[in-house]
């Protein structure tokens, strides 16, 4: 028998992964202040392109969490 789906706590998850990635997106340029003399341009456009890939999470897990808001509202009005 399948589990059920249970949704209850996506937003709170959706939260921690956006907080985390925001986190990481901030560790990754105070890396390059402090180590781009160190670093190749490849090895600084490889950190600034997962950044991007970064921001785009973050804006695809705000959809999400605005998804399950709506959803639970129309599940109120059911």
């Amino acid at each position: 028998m399948p589990k059920h789906d249970d949704r209850s706590d996506n937003v709170e998850k959706l939260q921690d992964m956006i907080h985390d990635t925001i986190e990481n997106y901030r560790e990754a340029e105070d890396y390059i202040k402090l180590h781009a003399e160190e670093l190749s341009k490849e090895e600084i456009d490889r950190i600034k392109e997962k950044n991007r890939h970064r921001l785009e999470s973050i804006h695809g897990m705000r959809d999400e969490i605005a998804d399950e808001v709506d959803n639970k509202g129309d599940m109120g009005n059911r």
